[in-house]
């Protein structure tokens, strides 16, 4: 069953359960006002009677009581045991319907009986006539109640009828208007399915409801594929065109070596030499791709308490005996503790150390401090630095501020790229300070928590 079709369905339904409810209210109260003005009226009628009477209740009783009668009822004077002392009556079938009681206290009720015609509504109230040790019974038929009922029934009846074929019709639009948006993503997400081409929802009115919302979460939603195909069509681009040279390299010496065997060592040892360099040159790349491709995924941390001061000592340990460079930490107190993954910001340290190593020949410092929230780490070196209008761009893939440097160094320009990935990755904040000539300055920002 379509979803227009079920909440048509449910609003009829829902519609026509509260009618019903709202339906039998209103006749209940109807009914309750129609008997209790109708019960007023003859008890008002009693009590006229009974100051007519007075106390002597017994001097022409009969007569003063059909002054008193009205179309098909009955007037009764009641003594104890239900004895009937005086009636007057003009409809003998009523009076034999209903019998005499007596009562010591006011009494109203009304009673259904067998009437020409069917069911009728009787109208019976009794009063004590007091001094005298006797009961007043008035009763009367409540001949246009019935009308009165059937013609309710019938409007009631008509308004749940044109009510529901009304709820029929405004379910049915109601279902098509919230559908509209529904249907029309559902047509875009067909057409990409057989176009594979990612399309976004037009949306002709800011409704501002659940729905735009909707729609508009979908078209960001497009919006970032789009971007990420982008992406990932650059980043194939890229990283072939970073594998294009290797390769070109490996497969030259190869030919040289076919050409003219082994048997010139020194040319020999040279091929050998270069496609061992490329070969190592293209098993970074692949595992820095690696690492790229694992940041993307941001479950990738593992998080646990470390030391800041500790993992700077070691990572500076080991570049030391590596690089054979003039190396400083600088802190104001030990420890500086942070909750991060140790490894990836050891990746990133090493990665921000190595590159002021590769562009700097001077001392190379890193500085630790700790504020309330957040800890701070910085990089600083003495080197080629960086122009300005390079800046903006120093975090893209791939991308290389002195080409030909690079090249020689190895450097493939994604380790700024991940360095920034993982930082991200940890809510913190990375920024470069440089001048060219001058050099840089690497300020890395994590929270502490």
């Amino acid at each position: 069953m379509k979803i227009t079709t079920k909440i048509n369905l449910l609003t009829t339904v829902w519609m026509l359960c509260i009618l019903m409810i709202i339906n039998f209210v209103v006749f209940f109260l109807f009914m309750k006002t129609t008997i209790n003005m109708e019960e007023k009226i003859l008890q008002q009628k009693a009590e006229d009677i009974l100051k007519e009477m007075g106390t002597n209740p017994s001097s022409n009783v009969e007569a003063r009581l059909k002054e008193n009668l009205t179309d098909h009822s009955f007037i009764r004077i009641i003594q104890p045991k239900n004895k009937v002392v005086h009636e007057v009556t003009n409809d003998p079938l009523l009076s034999n319907k209903i019998k005499g009681k007596y009562i010591m206290k006011e009494q109203s009720q009304t009673r259904l009986i067998s009437a020409e015609n069917g069911e009728e509504e009787v109208l019976i109230v009794r009063l004590p006539i007091k001094g005298n040790n006797l009961t007043l019974e008035i009763g009367e038929r409540l001949s246009g109640l019935e009308a009165r009922k059937e013609i309710l029934r019938g409007i009631l009846g008509f308004c749940t009828l044109l009510a529901a074929i009304l709820s029929l019709l405004g379910g049915r639009w109601l279902a098509n208007m919230i559908m509209k948006p529904i249907s029309n993503m559902i047509n875009t997400m067909e057409e990409i399915e057989k176009s594979g081409v990612p399309k976004k929802i037009i949306i002709q009115t800011e409704t501002k409801d659940e729905l735009f919302t909707m729609a508009n979460t979908f078209n960001r939603m497009i919006n970032r594929i789009q971007e990420n195909m982008v992406k990932q069509a650059q980043f194939v681009s890229d990283a072939s065109h970073e594998l294009k040279t290797p390769l070109t390299v490996i497969k030259s010496y190869a030919n040289l070596l076919r050409r003219q065997g082994i048997e010139n060592k020194d040319i020999a040892e040279e091929a050998i030499h270069a496609i061992h360099t490329e070969a190592t040159r293209i098993q970074k790349m692949t595992d820095t791709f690696l690492d790229l491709a694992n940041l993307e995924n941001e479950n990738v941390l593992e998080i646990n308490k470390i030391d800041l001061v500790s993992l700077s000592e070691n990572t500076i340990k080991q570049l030391k005996e590596v690089h054979k460079r003039e190396l400083l930490l600088r802190f104001k107190k030990k420890p500086i503790t942070i909750y991060a993954d140790e490894l990836k910001i050891k990746q990133v340290m090493i990665i921000l150390i190595d590159n002021a190593i590769k562009y700097s020949n001077e001392k190379i410092e890193v500085l630790l401090d700790k504020q309330e929230h957040h800890a701070m780490i910085q990089i600083i070196d003495n080197g080629i630095g960086i122009p300005e209008n390079e800046l903006d761009h120093i975090f893209e893939r791939f991308y290389r501020v002195d080409k030909a440097r690079s090249r020689e160094t190895g450097g493939s320009g994604l380790g700024l790229h991940i360095a920034k990935r993982i930082i991200k990755l940890h809510k913190g904040d990375i920024k470069i300070i440089s001048k060219e000539g001058l050099g840089t300055t690497v300020e890395l920002v994590l929270p502490i928590t």
